[in-house]
This record gives structure tokens, C-alpha cells and sequence, in this order.
């Protein structure tokens, strides 16, 4: 498994680990004491959430900072800035980040890049190749690609990083079951034609519910209207993904109310299976965080896209 996901992310090696949290505490893990961090203002909560309450302990700061915004990173930088994070598309906002202008004022600046690169995978998108120097997975989502596993993995070129992570992989316990391995490595055969099947169907969806009259706004690389879409051209060479995420013209009921009237999509926390997915950020992260409380976060799997853009059809329908 590691080293097919070495291959695919051009990498020299990668480290499996037993959840994509085990892999990203494995890179924080990798920094000494002391170290500053630069995270997205809009980063998946629980890598929020891991810093506040277990890495602020081991004297790692971090500032969040719009990583669209490349002036305000350059400002962000401090003496001690050894890791810029980057997520790109943004969970749940598909904010996109220049990864390769991140990494040369990282690199500038003696600190290295790490990109999550679980949404878009391989098939879309290679970090490393565009001067990343970690790229980090939740194995969990479209390696596994049925939602019967976790996982995590973390991918580097650097001997010197790839044996700290290796010791911190080896020693700290967090290593996958073999059954787990095979169950991702089974999932990998096909990932590739899922997750174009996949991205075909959420651009469609994503074209449907741009026009439709409840939407407020879709959030979605591959549409025209995002604010960097040519970026995502450029960066994505290969296709735009299979999430997005919908803005609901309504209050936080409305928009919880129309998720719950959708069949095809099941109401569910995690992503990338071949079944589709729709869940309410708000509620999952709590009031301190910056998702809009009428947002709407979708995973869109392999269905017929007649069959899933009937089902929002019917959801936003003043009939029901």
C-alpha cells in the first residue's frame, strides 16, 4: 500500500498510518519544540482542534492565515515558522491555495510545505510535483473508496524527514491493521475510475445547483464563478474533484431541513465512498467555527447524475 501511494504521488517513500489524524499529528510530531506553524483560517477543524488541545502543550504556536492570500502568509512568517499547511480545496469552503508559490516562500524562509491532499488525490492533483514537500492523506476517504475502513498516510521525497516520520510511524503505535492495508490497497485498483466517475457527477450537480433559485452560492473548483477557478485549471490539471459544498438561501433549519429530504444522498460525516454523502458542518463543528451556518458540504459518488440531481430537485421543491 505504501509504496503504490508513493508511486501515485511521486514520491520516494510513504508511511501508512492507522487514521489521516495519526498521519497529520505524525508530521506535527516530526517539529521540536518551539516551532511555529502557519494553518488555513479555514482548516478541517480537528487539525484546529489537535493543536489547542494536545500540540500547544508541546510548545508548537500556530497563527491561521488565508492561504489565498499570499501577502498576508509572507507577513505570517516568523523567525520559527518551520511548516506552512495547506489544504487545497479547503474543507468545507474549496478555497484553493497556489501551492507551488506557498512552497517557495517557504522554502525561502527555511520552513517546509505540507499539503492535505485527500480531497483531490493523486488523479487530480500532485503536491510534490509542485514543490510540496509532505503531502498527507486520509486514507479513509477515496484510496479506501467505500467507506468500510481508516486510515492515513504521509508521503515525503527527503531522506532525512522520511526516517522522522518512519521512527515516529514505528514508535508511537499508530500503525494500520494488514487487513486494514489490503482493504486500501483493493480500494486503490480502482480508485482512478471512481474518482473520475465521481468528479463528472459533482460537476454536474455543481452546474444544476448554480441555477437553481434556493441556492445562494455554489462553491465548487471547476465552476466558472469560483473565484479561482483558473488557478484550479493551472493546479488541477486533471479535474476539479467530487466535492463541493452549497450555500442554502434560508436560516440553519431550512438548510438542515432540506439535507434531511434528500434520498440518494445520506446524512453522514466523511467522504470519497462511491455512495453520496451530504452533512451540515455547522452542527458538526460547533458555533466557534467559521462555516457559514447555511452551508452544506456534499460527497458526490458513483450514481447516475439524472438520479442526483432529480433527488436535490425534489429536496428543494416547495412541494415537500
Amino acid at each position: 500500500m505504501e509504496e503504490s501511494i508513493a508511486i501515485l504521488e511521486n514520491g520516494k517513500q510513504a508511511y501508512a498510518f492507522s487514521s489521516g489524524m495519526a498521519a497529520i499529528g505524525a508530521v506535527f510530531q516530526s517539529l521540536k519544540a518551539g516551532d511555529h506553524i502557519l494553518l488555513p483560517d479555514d482548516i478541517y477543524f480537528a487539525v484546529k482542534k489537535l493543536m489547542e488541545e494536545v500540540f500547544k502543550r508541546w510548545n508548537l504556536s500556530y497563527n491561521l492565515v488565508d492561504m489565498t492570500n499570499l501577502a498576508a502568509i509572507k507577513k505570517s512568517i516568523k523567525p520559527n515558522t518551520s511548516l506552512i499547511w495547506v489544504e487545497s480545496p479547503s474543507n468545507p469552503q474549496l478555497k484553493l491555495s497556489d501551492i507551488s508559490a506557498i512552497a517557495e516562500i517557504a522554502h525561502k524562509n527555511n520552513a517546509l510545505c505540507a499539503v492535505d491532499n485527500t480531497w483531490l488525490t493523486p488523479v487530480f492533483q500532485n503536491p510534490l510535483e509542485l514543490g510540496a514537500d509532505i503531502v498527507v492523506h486520509s486514507t479513509t476517504k477515496y484510496f479506501g473508496g467505500h467507506s468500510d475502513v481508516i486510515g492515513g498516510c504521509v508521503v515525503v521525497n527527503d531522506d532525512l524527514l522520511a526516517e522522522k516520520i518512519k521512527n515516529i510511524q514505528i514508535l508511537s503505535g499508530a500503525v494500520p491493521a494488514p487487513f486494514d492495508c489490503w482493504l486500501i490497497a483493493r480500494g486503490i485498483q480502482t480508485l482512478h475510475l471512481r474518482v473520475k466517475k465521481q468528479s463528472k457527477n459533482a460537476f454536474k450537480l455543481a452546474k444544476y445547483l448554480e441555477n437553481h433559485p434556493k441556492i445562494e452560492k455554489v462553491n465548487y473548483p471547476g465552476l466558472k464563478s469560483h473565484p479561482q477557478y483558473l488557478l484550479a485549471k493551472k493546479q488541477q490539471k486533471k479535474g476539479f474533484g467530487a466535492m463541493l459544498s452549497v450555500l442554502i438561501k434560508g436560516n440553519e433549519s431550512e438548510t438542515t431541513a432540506i439535507a434531511g429530504k434528500l434520498n440518494y444522498f445520506t446524512l453522514a460525516t466523511s467522504l470519497g465512498g462511491v455512495e453520496s454523502l451530504v452533512e451540515h458542518r455547522k452542527s458538526v463543528e460547533g458555533k466557534d467555527s467559521p462555516t457559514p451556518y447555511n452551508l452544506l458540504r456534499i460527497s458526490v459518488g458513483i450514481e447516475h447524475k439524472d438520479d442526483l440531481i432529480a433527488d436535490w430537485e425534489n429536496a428543494l421543491s416547495n412541494d415537500n
